[in-house]
This record gives C-alpha cells, sequence and structure tokens, in this order.
C-alpha cells in the first residue's frame, strides 16, 4: 500500500480534509494517505475521469461539479475542512487549444468558487495542484525554478496561472494560507491511459497489448518524470509545513519522448515498433524542473528513479 512509506512521519492532529477530484489518478493516492493517518477525508468529484475504483472506503465521498458554487458552499458548509486540497482539473493541454472556454470554466471558476466557499466557511489552508510542465512554455533555464516568469504556451497552462493569481487573492482576503505545488509529469497507479495525458500509461497499455505507440514529433521532446508517491509524500508534508508558497516538485532530469519509450519497451521485447506524427499544438518541447525550494521548506526530494518507477508501476498493474 502507498500510504505504508509514510509511517515514520510526526502523527498529526487529525483534520477535516476535503479533497477534489479524488476519484481520480494523483488525488486518490493523496487520499489514501491521508485516510491512513487518521484524517477525516471528503472526496469531492464529478466522475467525469474519475473512477468508483479509486474511491478510499473510508473517505466520504461527494458526487458534485466545482463549476457549481451553490454545491461547493454546501458541501464545504457541511464537512468544514480545514484544509481544502484542490486537483480536480481538465488538465489536457490539446484539448485546451481547441476547446479553451471549458478548460478556463472548470480551472479557474471551478476554483474560484472553492476558494469563496473555503474562505466563507473559515479554512485554514489551500493546497493547489498546478502545472510546471506547461506553465513556464519554452523557457531557457532548465532546471527551470519558481523564479522564472510564467509564459505558458496553452490555455490548459493559462488556467493554472490564473488559478494560482486566484488563490493569493482570496487566500489574503479571508485569511488563510496556501501552498502551491508545479507539478512535472507524474506517473504510476491509477493514471487513466486512455486520456490525452499519462504518456507513461498509455504506452504501458498499448505495448502490454502489442499495440504500436505514437510519439508526436521526433522524440526529442522532453519532460520531468516524478513517481505518484513522491508526489503524495509532497502533499503531506505541504498539511504541516510551508505556508503561502508555491513550489515546483521535480526530479530537475529531461527524458525524452524516445527514452520513455524506450525504458518501456524493455518489458515487451515483442511489442511493435513506435510510430511517430506531427507535434500537437500547445506543446512544450523541453521541459524539467528545479526543485530546490521544495527541498528548503518542505525537506522533499524525489526518491524513485524513473527506472524503478517505471517497474513499480507495470508491477502493480500486473502488465509484466
Amino acid at each position: 500500500m502507498i500510504w505504508q512509506i509514510f509511517a515514520s512521519y510526526d502523527i498529526l492532529p487529525h483534520m477535516n480534509i476535503l479533497v477534489t477530484g479524488g476519484a481520480g489518478f494523483i488525488a486518490s493516492n493523496i487520499v489514501d494517505a491521508y485516510v491512513a493517518q487518521g484524517h477525516r477525508v471528503t472526496v469531492v468529484d464529478n466522475m467525469w475521469h474519475g473512477f468508483k475504483r479509486n474511491l478510499n472506503p473510508k473517505a466520504k465521498f461527494v458526487k458534485a461539479d466545482i463549476r457549481n458554487l451553490t454545491a461547493m458552499r454546501r458541501v464545504v458548509k457541511q464537512t468544514r475542512p480545514a484544509i481544502i486540497n484542490h486537483h480536480a482539473a481538465i488538465a489536457e493541454v490539446v484539448r485546451s487549444v481547441t476547446d479553451p472556454l471549458s478548460t478556463i470554466e472548470v480551472n479557474v471558476q471551478g476554483t474560484i468558487n472553492l476558494l469563496l466557499a473555503g474562505g466563507e466557511f473559515g479554512i485554514k489552508k489551500f493546497i493547489f495542484a498546478s502545472t510546471g510542465g506547461a506553465i513556464y512554455g519554452e523557457a531557457k533555464q532548465r532546471p527551470t525554478s519558481e523564479t522564472v516568469v510564467p509564459q505558458p504556451l496553452s490555455p490548459y497552462g493559462l488556467s493554472k496561472l490564473l488559478g494560482e493569481e486566484c488563490i493569493s487573492y482570496y487566500a489574503r482576503m479571508y485569511g488563510f494560507d496556501y501552498f502551491i505545488f508545479r507539478y512535472p509529469n507524474v506517473y504510476g497507479p491509477r493514471q487513466d491511459p486512455h486520456g490525452e495525458a499519462g504518456v507513461v500509461a498509455i504506452f504501458s497499455e498499448l505495448l502490454s497489448s502489442n499495440h504500436t505507440a505514437t510519439i508526436f514529433g521526433t522524440g526529442k521532446k522532453t519532460r520531468d518524470y516524478v513517481y505518484v508517491k513522491d508526489i503524495v509524500r509532497a502533499n503531506l508534508l505541504a498539511l504541516r509545513k510551508g505556508n503561502n508558497v508555491t513550489v515546483n516538485l521535480g526530479r530537475g532530469v529531461e527524458i525524452s519522448d524516445l527514452a520513455v519509450y524506450q525504458t518501456i519497451k524493455r518489458h515487451f521485447p515483442k511489442a511493435p515498433a513506435v510510430r511517430y506524427k506531427k507535434v500537437r499544438a500547445g506543446e512544450v518541447m523541453r521541459s524539467c524542473l528545479n526543485a530546490k525550494r521544495a527541498k528548503a521548506v518542505l525537506g522533499w526530494q524525489p526518491q524513485w528513479t524513473f527506472k524503478a518507477g517505471v517497474a513499480n508501476y507495470l508491477a502493480t498493474m500486473s502488465y509484466v
């Protein structure tokens, strides 16, 4: 179980925590860890990209849409969370280019609704899943630090930047703290292999069933990959450390699309060769993140190498 790696942590006072998107990939793993520490967790998810199988049976589940302010006020009033951990989002770069309004509506309006509801009913802290891969654009500095001015290339990256600004504003207006994570490419158990994002899950699903994987571009496009267990650990630490701060999470290592494919292909040597298509609009060509601030603020640094993380993920999914 993913939560077993946190057994040595300081015992935290049990809190009411509201987690949005808690039936999805990253947030469901975070919910498991929060529940394991004894916190009272409420999950809000509209089940658009969530799955019932991801729901922790010890967490309260409310099916609701963050775009509905009345519903958010109701659930916050009923559960009175000390902390809102906000992961619900449309996290699809290409879709945001072709359909920007739905991305802005969910990622910005939805975030504002949670901030309003949380502020009105006295939350203490707002933890936010932002993006490091899409928010900086084609940064000249790599690994990219938080001091680099964001220049997103897609409405998705823009929506997360706007979300960050909204959090800073409402935190000042209502007097609660916030912690913003700028995530790298996260992979691991429960990642959906059928969406736009999640190349590790997509490649694993295709190669394990002897289907052809597709790389968009020449294979030289890079990302910073962090295993979900490391991301969960950061979200645990943020419960008791770091106020009003924005931090990158990452390994500071560029891994190309071709290297991702080759790492997974070693586990499925009989799978067909990769095919190539044109780069999709809005995608950054190179990205990796400097996470020194996360180490200073949280004492966090990644523990999983990419090779070890992929092997663990595949074993968990029984592909090999």
